[in-house]
């Protein structure tokens, strides 16, 4: 359906949430598919050969994805992710991209990426306008990236991806890597020294309880604390001030100034109350935190006609009731809640 012009309702902008968070980031993931198997994410026993994903008649198309961005913005967006699954399974990708920065009030356009693909496409997608690139990489050992990747290879080509996504300027490029206690804790200090002094920018994530089928144990969590005071012993920190009000990452930099490292820490520091972000799904469902159980379909209504003044009135509505923080009472609900039922990582992006 041709987007339609965007008359939003005054009484419909800007909306907060019941904790006052303002709408700011918006993440879309453009597939659920991936060509990786992780198991803290899609374990390869879960999602096998014969799992049925997504049908392209199910998820949005570029079109439905455009229009409701332009509602999203008009509501106070101004970052857009795109993510997956694996996003740049998608084809022709960055003609979403060059269509999304040109959205006026847009400020930033992303992407998050496992780089097995990126070579093929970092030049591409900076053409077409996108900022910066987030790579997800766990590790530089062969056999620990081949565990966590779900058995596969891949890790010349995802530092070959990144490489290429330096040559095309997608900077700063960030590195995303999920700590487990006891697989790759060791690989700490190699992923640095690879990166350190290139601009390349690595950023540790606690192994958080994502969705339902990671087996996820609180003891195998390594907590920025420790990694840091590692990192710290052989390179010397020095804390930085965050680039902007809800920036997940806490920042230290190289005391010999060789660049710096983020440490995202949503089990031991929980940052839910300057969270502005929502997740489109792929096939349209609009969630209001990553640990959600539910979402709120916009495709349903949008295939069925909705006006976008409509649309923008239900974009409006989950917002402002949104009061989610899971991470804040992580312990409280896993405790108290016999239905642990959450969204998959990989439906909504991280």
């Amino acid at each position: 359906m041709p987007s339609q012009e965007v008359i939003v309702p005054l009484t419909a902008l800007r909306p907060r949430d019941r904790l006052d968070r303002p709408l700011r980031d918006l993440r879309i993931s453009v597939m659920d598919r991936c060509n990786f198997r992780c198991p803290y994410c899609m374990p390869r026993e879960q999602f096998h050969e014969s799992y049925r994903f997504l049908k392209s008649s199910q998820r949005l198309s570029f079109e439905e994805i455009l229009r409701l961005a332009r509602l999203f913005v008009a509501q106070g967006v101004r970052k857009i992710r795109l993510t997956g699954g694996e996003p740049l399974l998608r084809a022709n990708l960055a003609d979403l991209v060059g269509d999304l920065t040109s959205i006026a009030g847009v400020e930033d356009v992303a992407l998050t990426t496992n780089g097995v693909m990126l070579g093929r496409h970092a030049a591409e997608l900076k053409a077409a306008g996108l900022n910066r690139i987030t790579v997800s990489l766990d590790s530089l050992d062969p056999e620990v990236f081949a565990r966590m990747s779900g058995g596969f290879g891949g890790l010349n080509e995802v530092l070959a991806g990144i490489e290429a996504a330096l040559r095309a300027d997608l900077t700063p490029i960030k590195i995303n890597t999920v700590i487990q206690r006891g697989l790759n804790d060791h690989t700490v200090l190699d992923l640095i020294d690879r990166f350190r002094g290139t601009g390349v920018i690595v950023r540790f994530i606690e192994y958080m309880d994502v969705g339902n089928r990671n087996h996820w144990e609180a003891d195998r969590v390594v907590s920025s604390r420790e990694l840091a005071d590692l990192i710290n012993s052989r390179w010397p920190l020095e804390p930085l001030e965050r680039n902007y009000r809800g920036e997940v990452a806490r920042r230290y930099g190289f005391k010999d100034g060789a660049g710096e490292v983020g440490f995202i820490s949503s089990v031991t520091q929980a940052f839910c109350g300057d969270c502005s972000r929502a997740r489109l799904s792929s096939d349209g469902a609009l969630y209001t935190c990553l640990f959600a159980a539910h979402g709120v379909s916009l495709r349903d209504p949008l295939r069925a006609g909705a006006s976008d003044n409509e649309l923008s009135e239900l974009i409006g509505q989950v917002w402002s009731g949104r009061q989610d923080r899971y991470s804040e009472l992580r312990a409280n609900v896993r405790q108290s809640s016999a239905d642990q039922t959450k969204v998959e990582m990989y439906y909504i992006g991280g």
